[in-house]
């Protein structure tokens, strides 16, 4: 007999493919009527962020936001064999759940690569996961392994994986992630002294940038410019974007090696 879920193989290799490129509430934006919540154009449709990488052991899965499912099934992506996270917010958390499944593929719990304010908030939302109950039945709840992170480098999928802390405005800490020369940054107000370092020598830098205008938290887009004219990337991909950009009329006026990036752009890793 077939077993009842039967897993994908490994889709992306040597690839990080953007699953979301949208800002905290998505683009078309709920009860918005502007020209780029009603553009025909694809790329103006944006989810929220996140991205998946195919290293060497597995698919890492950075974050886990409200559109996860869709954006899974929508890449024709199979099995995630780890989660890294950024931090603890809704749109970059809220899509959790919908890994239940995995276990049933991996045989194991999912692990979650992740800081402890990251795990506090994951424990409360989902705290259903985490209870003395007895599940009513097998993948009732999801079934996951924290390992935690912090600065250091750390080990996973057969890849070394560099955090790099960003500042989330004035209350909140990001991680950024450097795989080989590519790096993935999102969330980000201020890249603090000891970081920029860590971004030196980037063949792809995806970072950033919400609107035109200045925002407590993100960076817009002139500093999203100016930062990456600073680290002087072969190639910038501006990601968590909002509505004010339009990628056709935002990408003819960026400085070369530089464009939004759009929801299931693929780049290479290397």
């Amino acid at each position: 007999m077939a077993p009842k879920y039967q897993p994908k193989t490994i889709t992306l290799p040597g690839q990080m493919i953007l699953l979301g490129t949208g800002t905290s509430v998505g683009v078309p934006t709920i009860g918005c009527g502007c020209p780029v919540c009603t553009s025909p154009n694809p790329r103006n449709r944006r989810t929220r962020c996140a991205a998946v990488l195919g290293l060497p052991e597995g698919n890492l899965l950075i974050d886990t936001p409200p559109d996860l499912r869709f954006q899974m099934i929508r890449e024709g992506l199979g099995v995630v064999h780890a989660v890294a996270y950024t931090h603890e917010h809704a749109d970059h958390l809220f899509g959790l759940d919908d890994l239940r499944l995995m276990p049933f593929f991996l045989g194991h719990a999912l692990p979650l690569y992740c800081e402890r304010i990251v795990e506090a908030r994951i424990r409360t939302a989902f705290d259903y996961a985490f209870t003395d109950l007895e599940p009513t039945h097998e993948g009732a709840v999801p079934q996951l392994v924290f390992q935690r992170i912090d600065t250091r480098p750390f080990q996973v999928l057969g890849a070394r994986v560099v955090p790099i802390r960003l500042q989330h405005g004035p209350r909140f800490q990001v991680l950024g992630f450097r795989i080989g020369n590519v790096a993935y940054c999102t969330d980000v107000k201020e890249i603090p002294a000891e970081s920029w370092p860590l971004l030196e020598g980037l063949d792809t830098l995806v970072l950033n940038a919400l609107r035109t205008r200045p925002h407590a938290t993100h960076f817009c887009l002139d500093e999203a410019v100016a930062a990456a004219q600073r680290l002087q990337p072969r190639r910038t991909l501006f990601t968590h974007v909002g509505h004010d950009l339009d990628y056709d009329q935002t990408n003819a006026r960026l400085p070369p090696g530089m464009a939004l990036a759009y929801d299931g752009l693929r780049v290479p890793l290397t």
